[in-house]
């Protein structure tokens, strides 16, 4: 795996919007919360596109990811936010393009698209974490900065993330590539000539948000059936906000017991990374990461995710 160069001091990062189009509020505050670390923010020509519910047409989209891939002056990209939109820009890349160079992408949600190829295709870690909108933007109350410098910022070995809500659903460790993303968008990949297809012996991150209780079933029902849960050697859930039933009656929690019930492997619940209620964590993905399913759970990266 290529991994980027830690950011440091004065770095110019990209903000670009391969899905959906965030506010001019959220950009200016997400721009300060970059400035407040340090960081230059580039706000690319292509922010003020629209198109119905994208940021505009895929070839501008996928333009302004070439684009700021190489440019020399860009350290890192940062995506305004998800939505949806990012899986249209696969057809328009060639990973050739983004091999003389790595770069930290940054982004979570329908971004899952760009973070699995980047990371499977390219070769390239990625990361797993805060947006521009509604998480840099929110400052503190949105991401994590300790998770977020540690993995970006750091050329060590990232170490423990752990959080107190993570729960124990099976014990036990297990070692693998750190991977994976919001699972409507790997279970939507399955069929096509981007079809998530981790490596044997990986560690699956599964996010999700405001998905109905038989949604998440049916989600994780279609990666089992094509798949991809076997090649998992552990499983770690995210906080998986808004997906209990809405009177209270099936809780999601109970559905991952019950889906995991065979699963050979450790399973963790409750890692906050993505979709959460509160600063959402850092997760680089690409690197090798252990599971500790035990007393005190954590999901341990146990290389550095940059150079």
């Amino acid at each position: 795996m290529r991994k980027p160069r830690a950011l440091q001091p004065g770095d110019r990062i990209a903000i670009i919007a391969p899905a959906s189009s965030a506010s001019t509020e959220e950009l200016q505050a997400g721009a300060e919360e970059l400035r407040t670390l340090g960081y230059e923010p580039h706000h690319h020509t292509s922010l003020s596109q629209r198109s119905m519910y994208t940021a505009g047409p895929a070839k501008v989209r996928a333009d302004a990811l070439r684009s700021a891939w190489s440019d020399p002056s860009i350290a890192a990209i940062v995506a305004a936010r998800g939505g949806y939109g990012s899986v249209q820009l696969l057809p328009l890349l060639k990973a050739s393009e983004f091999a003389e160079t790595s770069k930290a992408f940054i982004g979570y949600s329908d971004n899952t698209s760009l973070l699995a190829w980047l990371t499977l295709t390219c070769g390239i870690v990625t990361f797993h974490g805060p947006m521009i909108d509604a998480r840099l933007a929110r400052g503190p109350a949105g991401y994590d900065r300790d998770t977020f410098e540690r993995c970006l910022a750091r050329p060590a070995v990232v170490g423990r993330i752990t959080h107190p809500q993570l729960e124990v659903v099976r014990p036990g460790e297990a070692s693998g590539m750190l991977i994976g993303g919001t699972m409507t968008q790997l279970a939507a990949s399955l069929g096509t000539p981007y079809a998530f297809d981790p490596p044997q012996g990986c560690v699956l991150f599964c996010d999700e948000v405001a998905e109905r209780p038989y949604r998440v079933d049916r989600l994780f029902t279609q990666l089992a059936q094509a798949g991809v849960i076997a090649r998992a050697s552990a499983l770690v859930f995210g906080e998986m906000p808004r997906c209990d039933e809405p009177a209270g009656n099936v809780r999601i929690r109970d559905v991952v017991i019950e889906l995991t019930a065979t699963f050979p492997g450790p399973v963790l619940f409750g890692l906050p990374s993505g979709h959460t209620s509160g600063p959402t964590l850092t997760l680089p993905f690409g690197v090798r990461a252990r599971v500790v399913a035990g007393s005190s759970p954590a999901l341990v990266i146990e290389e550095a995710a940059v150079v």
